[in-house]
């Protein structure tokens, strides 16, 4: 590393270290008070207000989503484009217990202490509000909607239990079963109904026997949503929900036929009609980009940030999908002890607390660090970009 970008990231570091305060001030607002997909709008307006104190240029309502948002550094050049993506929805009735207020505030954080070196370094530094990752596929609708299209490279950090740089995702999708069978007396007459509740219930015993038969990282799990009314009256709807996940994408649709048919064989069995609906936007698996995740480690090694090794499952997000369109990295900081579950309340916990808001500095700074590093450096750029198109 050239002399001039170690000066330009101690710089950015010490402009976090300033504003550490602040946002926890503000990460701590978000948490208490959490809001749903695509109902952000507190958590938007203080992103934004934030943005704007600090000169950025804000445009709100970006891709026709009334909470999300594209902030532009002032200082922009010709050249590349980095944005640093931020999330700020929270899960029903956890709150924020997959810690968005703090990755509301990395992504802020980041472009912020990366804009006051910016005039140095040349190129464009956007941060884009992302709402709705909890289901919604707010990054979706953006990618839809151009707002990803003149960026080079997006970059975002996740908390967790452990500190991962290169850890993927599997793409998911959801699946909406609707069982409709005939009403009947259950007891006096139950040979003249039709049992929807039976056709849900075989679909479940269908895709237990279908695990076995999976691979690994492949996950199904669902949940009945509708049983019927009264035990003694025979269901005549009755409904079901399923997230089928695979880390490729041929995997997950060969797994979705066969979830499908798992449903349909119920149905058959029972003798009811089956209405199925794909519920919510498809979530892509991240596309791996070694380059970026290498320069991106460096920088937490240059933090004292150890790195640990991923052992175990994966979840889903729609930064996949941004991933899939430009070079992109979603890492994870550790903010609570190994193995507190996400979206728990012990995790929820962790991500208000003094080592949840550390880490959410820490992750600020490794952040505006490899910007740094893809605008300072145009052979970091062209090896991000070429890993990208390799394959």
């Amino acid at each position: 590393m050239s002399v001039e970008l170690e000066s330009l990231k101690d710089q950015v570091g010490k402009e976090l270290d300033g504003l550490s305060r602040e946002l926890r001030e503000l990460g701590e607002r978000i948490f208490e008070n959490p809001e749903l997909k695509f109902e952000e709008h507190r958590a938007a307006q203080w992103l934004t207000e934030e943005l704007e104190e600090k000169g950025f240029e804000v445009e709100r309502g970006v891709g026709g989503l009334e909470t999300a948002f594209l902030a532009r550094c002032p200082h922009e050049s010709q050249g590349p484009t980095i944005a640093y993506l931020s999330e700020y929805d929270a899960l029903p009735g956890l709150g924020h217990a997959c810690g968005h207020n703090l990755i509301a505030n990395i992504g802020l954080g980041a472009g912020i202490g990366l804009c006051s070196v910016m005039e140095e370094l040349g190129g464009q530094l956007l941060v884009i509000g992302t709402p709705a990752e909890e289901g919604g596929g707010g990054k979706v609708e953006l990618i839809e909607a151009g707002v990803f299209d003149d960026v080079d490279v997006a970059m975002m950090v996740h908390p967790s239990d452990k500190t991962l740089v290169g850890r993927g995702s599997l793409g998911v999708q959801e699946l909406k079963f609707d069982y409709y069978g005939e009403a009947a007396h259950a007891s006096s007459q139950p040979e003249e109904g039709i049992n929807a509740l039976d056709a849900a219930i075989a679909t479940f015993n269908n895709v237990n026997a279908l695990r076995e038969h999976i691979k690994e990282s492949s996950r199904i799990h669902g949940i009945i949503t509708d049983g019927g009314e009264k035990p003694n009256i025979v269901p005549e709807h009755a409904g079901a929900k399923f997230y089928v996940r695979a880390k490729e994408m041929s995997d997950l649709e060969e797994l979705l036929k066969k979830v499908k048919d798992c449903a349909e064989a119920g149905a058959l069995a029972a003798g009811a009609e089956l209405e199925i609906t794909k519920e919510g936007r498809r979530y892509e698996p991240m596309k791996p980009n070694p380059v970026l995740v290498e320069l991106f480690q460096d920088n937490l090694d240059c933090l004292n940030e150890e790195i640990d090794e991923h052992v175990g499952g994966m979840g889903s997000t729609d930064m996949g999908n941004v991933s899939q369109v430009v070079p992109a990295i979603h890492s994870y900081i550790k903010i609570a002890e190994e193995n507190t579950p996400g979206h728990s309340n012990a995790f929820a916990e962790a991500s208000n607390s003094d080592k949840g808001y550390s880490a959410m500095i820490t992750a600020a700074k490794a952040l505006a660090m490899t910007g740094i590093d893809v605008l300072g450096k145009k052979e970091n750029l062209k090896s991000v970009k070429e890993e990208f198109s390799s394959d």
